[in-house]
């Protein structure tokens, strides 16, 4: 098994702080009620009261804010994520026995075609290397009809020149906290770096991610070859429209 990238209890107590609820939140629980709300329509008078419930899986949950979030009365909300820190902290929080928590990957679902939506938060999309087998996973996953959604940082913004190896220093529950990057190859939309950790004891966590930028052409075709139609890229949470200056690529799509 390769290193868990969050494997650090304290960054992980951290990680909601650093990455709060915002417009990508409310952006996926709008989608959610939509969907809800066809999938109630769909079913008819005739069946009310006896229709089954909306079927959401969150891949990448991470801490489970957002999964826990779109958790409610008649819906299955399934957490998914291949870290067992971020996952054991996902599972101690208020409302975590609403979610169904698996850990592992997208082929750790059980390709039933049973869910209504799929969603990928946090770019957590961008960490997944073969991006068509995970696709095709999701897909075998959703019904026919089923809502794919999540998004990626848009390659032409070329964000990983930003990052900086200049120190950031915040204060913690921990103590002081000092983070800095440092990009150590780029190479075909594939971009590696070192995220360095040093708590005010003078402990050093160092991780090394592996970050996937992709084209609005790659991932257009690699959902219509895994079974998804209808695609739809916009270049924010407020259906603006993709631009090469766009900072975000936000994907939606229905399952063939």
């Amino acid at each position: 098994m390769p290193e868990d990238p969050h494997g650090d209890e304290q960054l992980v107590e951290l990680y909601d702080e650093d990455n709060a609820a915002g417009d990508d939140h409310a952006y996926y629980r709008a989608l959610a009620d939509r969907i809800e709300a066809e999938t109630t329509a769909d079913q008819g008078d005739a069946v009310a009261g006896r229709a089954r419930g909306l079927t959401i899986v969150d891949l990448g949950c991470g801490t489970g804010l957002l999964t826990r979030a779109l958790a409610g009365p008649g819906r299955t909300v399934i957490g998914v994520d291949p870290s067992p820190t971020m996952l054991g902290y996902a599972r101690r929080q208020p409302g975590a026995d609403s979610v169904i928590w698996i850990d592992g990957d997208a082929a750790a679902l059980p390709g039933d075609g049973s869910a209504d939506l799929v969603i990928s938060s946090g770019n957590a999309i961008m960490h997944v290397e073969d991006l068509r087998a995970t696709l095709t996973h999701l897909a075998a996953t959703l019904r026919p009809g089923g809502v794919i959604s999540f998004e990626t940082r848009n390659p032409a913004r070329r964000a990983w020149e930003h990052w900086t190896t200049e120190a950031t220093e915040h204060e913690t529950p921990f103590g002081l906290l000092r983070e800095w990057m440092q990009v150590t190859s780029v190479e075909h939309g594939r971009v590696t770096f070192d995220a360095y950790n040093v708590f005010e004891d003078g402990r050093e966590k160092v991780f090394t991610t592996v970050l996937y930028f992709r084209t609005a052409a790659e991932l257009v075709a690699d959902l219509a070859a895994s079974g998804f139609e209808g695609i739809e890229l916009r270049g924010g949470w407020h259906d603006e429209r993709l631009a090469e200056e766009s900072r975000l690529i936000v994907v939606k799509a229905r399952r063939r």
